[in-house]
């Protein structure tokens, strides 16, 4: 019996979908390395803390170069040259002896890796892959797949550095991002390229956007997005041993947040398709700060935690298939990697300051109340950034069509 060969296009959210476990969910266990390396390296949290802030905002501010090199030279080359990065980043982790060296791992080449393997490039080509009536569900399917892996591979990570120390954990996790690079032979689109042969140039596409009210609105919200999610991410397991869990607590409250993810994703691709993007935005960013509130007031206990892990799962990625899918729906999918990078630039400037400030405040304070307070306050504010926003085809990019 004969079988049909995949699509180029299913192919490409198959192989995608792969790299965006691996990639989001090795990311995604970087906070349980967090106590062990600072006690063996007599380290302050505040050294490893900058180490994952450097590393969003390496990822941040390279995202749009990558975007628009993804756009213009097909994706295939950037995420197989971002595996490559990811795993020379993750082994010179494990043999960091420095603030310098861990910073250099950890925060420049893995920011490299992530900012080829993640979701700016990926998404670039599926938006180009899929008509615009399919296209927020394919992002949440992606999306979802990243979420998985954050769910699979962080008890994972932890069992490798229970049984094995954290170095060895991290040799084994090099060896995982590299085959992001084989898996790069299959992101490929059938057209590369063809789609920058004509319409606007990159100059004028930064320009038409520079202009825009709304893409500026955007950037500001997934801010926000950034410093809330890194923050939880890189501390809470810190936070939980803090207030007297056991660390198995932490390592289950980030699986389940992955677990969650997975339906909070896929399930925001499927309403931004029959729903306003920039409304489902705004409530996610809501319910964001009610959560946290509850987590704070309510008394700390493993149930409590997970509870919150649960909650906050759901609304943890949901909002990157609507953020791209908005900007798609606004500009146009020509230069949608280079544009959602520029939009992501922000998300992680803001996950910067999540995980520095948090290290910052905790060495300073010896707590984390005064971060968890700044994550409330700018739930409100993302809140209204995002309910203005309208989702219609803006400006000439729009117009040349998709």
């Amino acid at each position: 019996m004969k079988h049909e060969r995949p699509s180029p296009a299913m192919l490409a959210l198959a192989c995608g979908g792969v790299v965006l476990m691996l990639s989001l969910g090795i990311r995604h266990g970087f906070g349980l390395f967090l106590k062990p390396m600072s006690m063996d390296l007599g380290w302050g949290r505040e050294t490893f803390a900058f180490a994952v802030a450097l590393q969003n905002l390496v990822w941040g501010l390279s995202q749009p170069v990558t975007g628009m090199l993804a756009d213009r030279y097909g994706a295939w080359k950037m995420v197989a040259a971002g595996g490559l990065c990811y795993a020379l980043g993750l082994l010179v982790m494990a043999s960091a002896t420095s603030p310098w060296s861990l910073g250099m791992g950890a925060g420049v080449l893995v920011g490299l890796g992530l900012s080829g393997t993640s979701f700016s490039v990926i998404y670039g080509v599926l938006g180009r892959a899929f008509p615009a009536s399919k296209r927020s569900q394919v992002l949440g399917i992606a999306g979802a797949a990243g979420s998985f892996g954050q769910f699979v591979l962080l008890p994972a990570e932890q069992g490798l550095i229970s049984s094995l120390g954290w170095l060895p954990a991290l040799l084994a996790l090099s060896f995982a991002a590299a085959l992001m690079v084989p898996l790069a032979a299959g992101v490929v689109e059938r057209d590369a390229g063809a789609h920058q042969a004509r319409g606007l140039t990159v100059r004028e596409a930064l320009a038409e956007v520079a202009r825009s009210r709304d893409f500026w609105l955007l950037c500001f919200g997934f801010f926000v997005c950034g410093f809330q999610v890194v923050f939880i991410q890189v501390h809470l397991p810190a936070y939980l041993v803090d207030g007297g869990l056991s660390g198995n607590v932490g390592v289950g409250a980030l699986a389940l947040i992955g677990l969650f993810n997975i339906a909070g994703t896929y399930g925001a691709g499927r309403l931004g398709a029959r729903h306003r993007k920039p409304m489902l935005l705004s409530v996610i960013y809501a319910l964001r700060g009610v959560v946290i509130g509850i987590f704070l007031l309510a008394p700390l206990s493993a149930w409590s935690a997970w509870l919150f892990a649960a909650a906050m799962g759901l609304l943890w990625l949901s909002t990157v298939p609507l953020t791209n899918g908005t900007i798609a729906s606004q500009f146009g999918v020509r230069h949608l990697s280079m544009l959602s990078g520029i939009v992501f630039l922000f998300h992680q400037i803001g996950s910067f300051a999540g995980a520095w400030f948090g290290g910052v405040l905790y060495d300073r304070t010896g707590s984390y109340g005064a971060v968890w307070a700044i994550a409330i306050g700018l739930s409100a504010t993302a809140t209204a950034l995002n309910w203005p926003i309208r989702e219609r085809a803006l400006g000439a990019m729009a117009r040349e069509g998709a």
